[in-house]
C-alpha cells in the first residue's frame, strides 16, 4: 500500500479493461487518478466507486481539445500531474490486400496520434516540477509481427518506437518513459466472447506459462514504472507476456509442453 501516494495519474482508456484494473491499483496504492475515456457511463461508475481522489473526464484520445481538457482538469482537481498511462486502443483484424484505408487511419489514429498527443500534452506539466513517468502501452504486437493484424502491429511498432523518442527529449527533465507490451490479455478486447478460462487457456499452449493474461497482472507492471522503484527505468520495454516472445516450441526437441 502506498507506492504512489500523493501522485496524480491520468489513465486512458480507463473505464474499463486493463485502464479500469490500472486505475483501481493506482487509487488503492493512494493516486489520485483522472479516468480519461470515451466511455461515460462506465468511466463515471468507475469514479463513484473509487471515491474522491477520483475523477472522469470525457476524452477521444485523438482530439487535441479533449487532450487540454483532461491536463486542465486534472491540475485544477488534483495541482499536479505525475503519472500518464497512455492505455488507450483498438485493435483490428484484416489482411493486408482486403485493408481498408479508413480502417488503417482509425487503428493509427487512435493507437499512436493517441499517444504522441498524450505526451505532447502532459509532459510540459511533468518538465515544470522536474518529475514524472509516461507509461506507453504497446503490445506483444510491437515486438514481433502477426498476419491479420498489421494495422494494429504497425500501430504498436510505432508506439514502441515513439517511447523512446520520448525517453531522450524527456529524461533531461526528469520525466521517464517506458513502454509495456502485453501478450493476450482477458479483456474485452483481448476476450470479446467472453469464454471461460479453462476454453480461453487452450490458445495459449505457444506460451510458456499456458494461459491468458490478467488486466490487474498488466496493472501491477504500470505501478512498478509509475512507482519511485523505477526512478532509474527509462526508454525501456517491459514484456508482460508469460513469456511469448522468449521463442517457439520445437515439439519434436526436449522441454516442449505435453499436448493431452
Amino acid at each position: 500500500m502506498g507506492r504512489l501516494q500523493g501522485k496524480v495519474a491520468i489513465v486512458t482508456g480507463g473505464a474499463r479493461g486493463m485502464g479500469a484494473a490500472t486505475s483501481r491499483l493506482f487509487a488503492k496504492e493512494g493516486a489520485a487518478v483522472v479516468i480519461a475515456d470515451i466511455l461515460a457511463e462506465e468511466g463515471e461508475a468507475l469514479a463513484r466507486e473509487l471515491g474522491e481522489k477520483a475523477l472522469f473526464v470525457r476524452l477521444d484520445v485523438r482530439n487535441e481539445d479533449e487532450w487540454k481538457q483532461v491536463a486542465d482538469a486534472a491540475l485544477s482537481r488534483f495541482g499536479r500531474i505525475d503519472v500518464l498511462v497512455n492505455n488507450a486502443a483498438v485493435v483490428h483484424f484484416c489482411d493486408i490486400e482486403n485493408m481498408a484505408k479508413e480502417d488503417l487511419e482509425r487503428v493509427l489514429g487512435i493507437n499512436v496520434i493517441g499517444t504522441l498527443l498524450g505526451i505532447k500534452t502532459i509532459a510540459p506539466a511533468m518538465k515544470q516540477q522536474g518529475k514524472g513517468s509516461i507509461i506507453n502501452i504497446s503490445s506483444i504486437d510491437g515486438l514481433r509481427g502477426c498476419n491479420g493484424l498489421s494495422a494494429y502491429t504497425a500501430s504498436k511498432w510505432a508506439v514502441r518506437g515513439l517511447t523512446k523518442s520520448a525517453a531522450l527529449e524527456f529524461g533531461p527533465f526528469g520525466v521517464r518513459v517506458n513502454s509495456i507490451h502485453p501478450g493476450g490479455v482477458d479483456t474485452v478486447m483481448g476476450n470479446p466472447a467472453g469464454r471461460p478460462d479453462a476454453e480461453l487457456n487452450k490458445d495459449y499452449t505457444a506460451v510458456p506459462l499456458q494461459r491468458i493474461g490478467k488486466p490487474e497482472e498488466i496493472a501491477n507492471a504500470s505501478l512498478f514504472l509509475a512507482s519511485d522503484e523505477a526512478s532509474y527505468v527509462a526508454g525501456a520495454e517491459l514484456s508482460v507476456d508469460g513469456g511469448w516472445c522468449a521463442g517457439y516450441y520445437q515439439p519434436a526437441l526436449p522441454g516442449a509442453p505435453q499436448q493431452g
